[in-house]
């Protein structure tokens, strides 16, 4: 049973792409909602000095929450 005022982790995806299709990362991680999981996903990517090159960010059921191409 779940409490009042605790939201459930939800799982997203985060993949990046080289111009000639290579898969650079694909990494799956959790957070409480969608504004929290592409704040993440921005995270990551400025991390790993990723944030030019074409990636996503979706959730468990496919939904398109971060897109750079």
């Amino acid at each position: 049973m779940q409490r009042k005022g605790v939201e459930k982790l939800k799982t997203y995806t985060l993949t990046v792409f080289e111009k000639t299709g290579e898969k650079l990362l694909d990494e799956t991680f959790t957070a409480a909602n969608d504004d929290e999981a592409k704040r993440i996903g921005e995270q990551k990517l400025k991390e790993k000095q990723l944030e030019h090159k074409t990636h996503r960010c979706t959730t468990s059921s496919g939904k398109l929450i971060l897109f750079h191409r």
